[in-house]
């Protein structure tokens, strides 16, 4: 083939192209060092090399022919002003017909960005003036050559890509399975294999759709999904349940599937959420049960932790009943610890908004200047010390219900919001002008008259209207003392259970002093007697002294004085004592772990109003 070149050389273009052409048309291993032998034989020139870029300034041989040539594979710099380096920067260089020992020439190797990717050299002229055909033909062979190498620097980064491609497919968290219209798997990656519980040699034609449960809402799931894949349409997110080829443990997966153009295959991915499904299931049986326990504990304790059978405590108990249904604003009246918090939550849990929160809320244990604040919320700003934007307790109960205990102890300025609420369904968070609209169910709880705290001008006679829209009176402990064993039977369970003691009976000394106290404090003074008398067993019997209730002060005591407006009633009195000697044991501290409004059970502030209704005021000294 040499030969043939160098005649054609001598002969028209069209016979030398031709030549060219059958020096290039065999592709090998060695084609760079062939066609650098045949270019040097046939032009005439004892060395040639082909070499590609690999730097601004470095080349590697790719291929060459000559006693002097680079070693395939060698790497150089490419010194400036020699014909390698001017061929590498796009230019062409023809020296030969000079001096033998200067004669070259060297033509770059253009790529298909139209930059110079090498160059094609010959050098060391054989013999000089021989036809100007040579370069153009060194041309034709150098286009050749960077043909040839731009293949072959594509083939690499495929080959690159897909390397990097089947590492990604094989390494990847997420499953991936290459299956027929039927299922059959024609590969899957690692991630699949072991979801799925297959050995490697299992993979090819196992049928994925086997995997499926025989239940019928598994096999319909299955089914449905591989149908749509058939129509041709994406299967997007659907969760499958299937067995374990290994184990035959359950597993879910949720899976997406695609058809290839060719309609022939599918591309599938998927990832484990068996974890996720069954902490769902559990957490649903869990529901379930809860909701199966609570409607229990409703039908044997009538409302929770209501406990009773007497006629007065079952007239409540049915005004509940016929108004928890409905969104009407109830308000419960009763002595201090008659358990109106309790009747709240039986009208919240028995109510259509039963599933949204009970927010509560104490109007007498906090100051006037944060009440607002509290029931309303504020803006970032609106007050010193206000860093941030703040959620009011009638925006947390949207769509619930609001508790506000103590209602008669809310002062005027928070009262006309209040109303405002519960005529307008709207307010503003303190500090902003951004009307809110709420849907809350309000329960009000006092133990003052308010019909009273009305004419005295401490309560808006329009609010109390709108509270008082159906009223719901507790009765006292002392006129339900048919209920004094049922609750003491209750309270020595829910006292054991809690400090360790073991009490097996009652003694009947002790149940006819319970029953016969006459319980100022009422339930809440009941329940505290009983936590104490436990903690303080030492027998399987639960004794309670006389001594525990003690005798109340008299009223010309000298550490107090009474004021001469009259008391109201009988039970101002009883009431009167009971806070007296609890005063008198406090040292007339009022707050803190010692002081009479703990031992009473009440709030301090609730503990001063009681005082100053009562007119209870200690003498100087």
């Amino acid at each position: 083939m040499p030969d043939a070149i160098a005649n054609a050389v001598e002969q028209p273009e069209g016979a030398l192209l031709r030549a060219l052409a059958e020096a290039v048309s065999a592709r090998n291993e060695a084609f760079f060092d062939a066609l650098a032998r045949d270019a040097a034989t046939a032009l005439g020139f004892r060395q040639a090399l082909i070499a590609e870029l690999t730097g601004p300034v470095r080349a590697r041989t790719v291929g060459q022919w000559g006693s002097r040539a680079r070693s395939a594979g060698e790497e150089w710099d490419l010194e400036k002003g020699t014909p390698a380096r001017e061929a590498a920067e796009g230019r062409v260089v023809d020296g030969a017909g000079g001096a033998p020992e200067d004669g070259c020439m060297a033509v770059p190797l253009i790529g298909l960005d139209g930059l110079s990717q090498g160059f094609f050299l010959v050098a060391d002229e054989i013999a000089s003036g021989r036809s100007e055909r040579r370069l153009p033909a060194l041309r034709i062979l150098a286009a050749h050559a960077a043909a040839e190498l731009s293949r072959r620097r594509t083939e690499k980064t495929l080959r690159e890509s897909e390397q990097r491609y089947r590492d990604l497919y094989e390494e990847a968290p997420i499953a991936y399975v290459h299956e027929d219209l039927q299922s059959r798997f024609i590969s899957a990656n690692r991630a699949a294999i072991r979801i799925l519980g297959l050995k490697p040699e299992e993979v090819v034609g196992h049928v994925g759709i086997e995997m499926a449960p025989k239940t019928p809402e598994a096999q319909r799931r299955i089914q449905e999904a591989f149908a749509s894949i058939g129509r041709g349409t994406d299967t997007s997110g659907v969760v499958l349940e299937l067995r374990r080829k290994s184990d035959g443990k359950p597993i879910f997966i949720q899976w997406w599937s695609k058809p290839e153009p060719d309609g022939k295959y599918t591309r599938t991915m998927f990832v484990d959420i068996t974890d996720r499904v069954l902490m769902e299931q559990e957490q649903a049986r869990l529901k379930a049960q809860n909701l199966y326990l609570q409607e229990e504990i409703k039908s044997v304790h009538n409302f929770e932790e209501i406990v009773g059978s007497s006629p007065p405590l079952l007239e409540a108990l049915e005004k509940v009943r016929r108004v928890a249904r409905t969104n009407t604003s109830v308000l419960i009246t009763g002595e201090t610890g008659t358990g109106k918090e309790l009747i709240a939550r039986a009208i919240h849990f028995n109510s259509e908004r039963h599933d949204r929160p009970l927010i509560k809320l104490n109007c007498a244990a906090l100051p006037t200047s944060l009440l607002e604040s509290e029931l309303f919320g504020h803006e970032r700003g609106a007050f010193s010390g206000a860093m941030q934007r703040r959620i009011g307790r009638f925006e947390l109960a949207h769509g619930g219900t609001i508790f506000l205990d103590e209602i008669g102890e809310m002062p005027k300025e928070a009262q006309v919001k209040i109303l405002r609420v519960l005529q307008e369904h709207e307010f503003e968070r303190v500090g902003g002008n951004e009307t809110i609209k709420t849907d809350v169910r309000v329960i009000a709880a006092t133990n003052r008259d308010l019909r009273k705290a009305v004419r005295d001008g401490e309560l808006r006679e329009d609010l109390y209207y709108r509270l008082n829209v159906f009223p719901v009176e507790l009765p006292p402990l002392r006129e339900r003392r048919g209920d004094i064993p049922l609750l003491v039977r209750f309270f020595v369970g829910k006292s054991v259970a809690r400090v360790g003691r073991r009490i097996e009976t009652i003694g009947a000394e002790t149940m006819e002093r319970l029953v016969a106290y006459h319980w100022p404090g009422n339930i809440r003074e009941l329940q505290n007697v009983i936590e104490r008398a436990t903690i303080l067993a030492t027998t399987p019997e639960l004794r309670i002294d006389a001594d525990v209730f003690g005798t109340a002060a008299p009223s010309s005591a000298p550490a107090a004085e009474a004021s001469s407006a009259p008391l109201a009633s009988d039970l101002d009195v009883v009431q009167r004592e009971h806070i007296l000697k609890a005063l008198q044991t406090a040292d007339w501290v009022i707050e803190g772990q010692r002081g009479a409004a703990r031992q009473l059970g009440l709030h301090p502030n609730t503990l001063r109003s009681r005082l100053k209704k009562l007119g209870i005021k200690r003498l100087s000294h």
